[in-house]
């Protein structure tokens, strides 16, 4: 997930990796560092690993500053993040079957997973599933969006959903078009993104209850896993 300025490190005991640490994403010709950082969930037994950059996500809130303006450079945090998301996991050497998107900025992701990293052992045979969640922005992205998201393996003709000004629905179906499964995370959603998701024959999960949403979606998993568990033995490895 994002370091978001909101998580306190002290309190959370945030420690850098410094062996996934130290490589440079290049962004509209600029060089943004990627550091790593680590927190463990003793109850849960479970790691949960930080995105973070001095100049996107540290002392910086989710979309808008604490006076609710929204930040002019969200589309670049959204490329990186997701860069740094599937980068790291190469050097974790993981090999996930389900990858689930939450909220905006894993948007590119799934384009990411399916265009440039397709070759990638890592992410030879992942289902990606994205959440949409009422966490939208109003504003839009630069003009140059399309054009610094750019990785090899990704073609213009890949980006025809990003339509001018590109804006949170427009983010949201381009997710749509390269997700295996969708899932309606809030109750409240922008209904053009779930009928976009619906018109391309894409499973949709509709909005579930807090107290039942780990069944569904595990259900939902299943549902999205099963075409390649008889059939497609590459990607079942």
């Amino acid at each position: 997930m994002p370091k978001w300025g909101t998580v306190n490190e002290r309190r959370n005991q945030l420690h850098e990796v410094i062996r996934l640490s130290g490589m440079n994403l290049i962004i509209d010709d600029t060089d943004h560092p990627l550091i790593i950082k680590v927190a463990s969930i003793q109850s849960a037994r479970m790691q949960v690993y930080f995105i973070d950059n001095d100049d996107y996500f540290q002392n910086r809130l989710q979309t808008a500053d604490e006076n609710g303006v929204e930040y002019t450079d969200n589309d670049e945090r959204a490329i990186f993040y997701a860069r740094g998301v599937l980068e790291t996991v190469k050097k974790l050497r993981w090999y996930p079957d389900i990858i689930h998107c939450h909220g905006w900025v894993t948007a590119l992701a799934p384009l990411y997973i399916k265009k440039a990293y397709r070759d990638e052992p890592s992410y030879r045979g992942s289902k990606v599933i994205f959440s949409l969640y009422e966490d939208d922005f109003k504003s839009t992205f630069s003009e140059n969006f399309a054009s610094n998201l750019m990785l090899k393996g990704i073609a213009k003709k890949d980006l025809t959903t990003l339509k001018s000004p590109i804006n949170f629905t427009t983010l949201c179906k381009l997710a749509v078009d390269y997700s295996d499964g969708v899932i309606q995370n809030s109750e409240h959603v922008d209904q053009e993104v779930i009928d976009y998701a619906r018109s391309l024959g894409k499973p949709v999960m509709e909005y579930t209850p807090p107290e039942r949403y780990a069944d569904a979606c595990n259900a939902f998993y299943d549902l999205v896993w099963e075409p390649d568990k008889s059939g497609d033995s590459e990607a079942s490895e």
